[in-house]
């Protein structure tokens, strides 16, 4: 994907600015025994963006991302969202309060079909007690039917992947897991969608297909984004907002053409001041 050229006046920072608050990280640090993974991270997202969280390999980007989805503790600092902080709220009930996310390593029940594994997205929100479920009579019935129609008439067309809804998950491409993957966090109704480098692996078609999916996923959907990512291309033509960490710390955050040109940015990639070489390197995506 090609990096937009954009004018400053077609770039508005009102979104970014002006939004309120869905996620706020304060002061986050994260040790395993003498490595600090990360340092006095603090940075907020804004309700309706795309914000994406770039670095070096190492640079403590999928720490984060487990700090604020509870599958890690941090040691010191706080996750807020929506207002109310979560470090002592487990994963699951995160999920429930409306913050999905998907894997950098696919993680996917290979053995199912492609169906069931989206309509697991939904279990945190389901209300039948046991013996409903197991007579499957009532509610549960009731649920599922309602689940299954949304599912199958907005998230799988919407992800246009109707004609593999009944194929095992094992028999497909790493692109359409991945599709998979993104279609069972949408059936969490997320209000902010943490997304774990979504097109790594994949190939050019692929990329800017799920590009396209990111960017409806706010637009038609409402859903804020959290993105970690390597594709510098897909960055920069899809944010609203750029964090850049290294080394467990925030070095710089703001507009995408704020940020490649940023001195410490250059250094984290290239270790030079060379801006041109960063901008080359960043619009092959590399």
């Amino acid at each position: 994907m090609q990096m937009s050229q954009v004018s400053e006046q077609e770039v508005s920072p009102t979104l970014h600015t002006e939004g309120r608050e869905i996620l706020g990280v304060e002061g986050l640090s994260l040790a395993f025994g003498g490595v600090k993974a990360l340092s006095h991270v603090s940075f907020s997202v804004k309700e309706g963006s795309i914000t994406s969280v770039i670095g070096p390999n190492g640079a403590g980007k999928t720490s984060l991302f487990n700090s604020i989805s509870g599958f890690y503790t941090p040691n010191e600092g706080t996750v807020k969202f929506l207002g109310q902080t979560m470090n002592n709220v487990p994963a699951p009930d995160r999920a429930e309060l409306g913050m999905a996310r998907t894997f950098q390593n696919i993680a996917l029940f290979k053995g199912m079909t492609v169906l069931d594994n989206i309509k697991l997205g939904r279990h945190a929100h389901m209300k039948t007690n046991p013996l409903d479920a197991l007579l499957y009579f009532g509610r549960a019935r009731k649920e599922e039917a309602e689940l299954r129609k949304e599912v199958e008439e907005k998230i799988i067309d919407f992800l246009e992947i109707d004609h593999i809804r009944n194929q095992s998950v094992a028999a497909l491409s790493y692109g359409l897991q991945k599709r998979v993957e993104l279609a069972r966090a949408l059936a969490m109704k997320p209000k902010i969608l943490l997304l774990d480098e979504p097109v790594a692996g994949m190939n050019r078609e692929e990329t800017e297909d799920m590009a396209r999916f990111i960017l409806d996923v706010k637009e038609e959907w409402g859903v804020t984004v959290l993105m970690v990512e390597h594709d510098m291309g897909l960055v920069m033509d899809l944010s609203d907002h750029v964090v850049c960490i290294n080394f467990g710390q925030v070095i710089t955050e703001g507009l995408p053409r704020d940020v490649q040109s940023h001195p410490d940015v250059i250094s984290a990639y290239l270790g030079s001041g060379d801006v041109a070489a960063l901008r080359k390197k960043f619009k092959e995506g590399k």
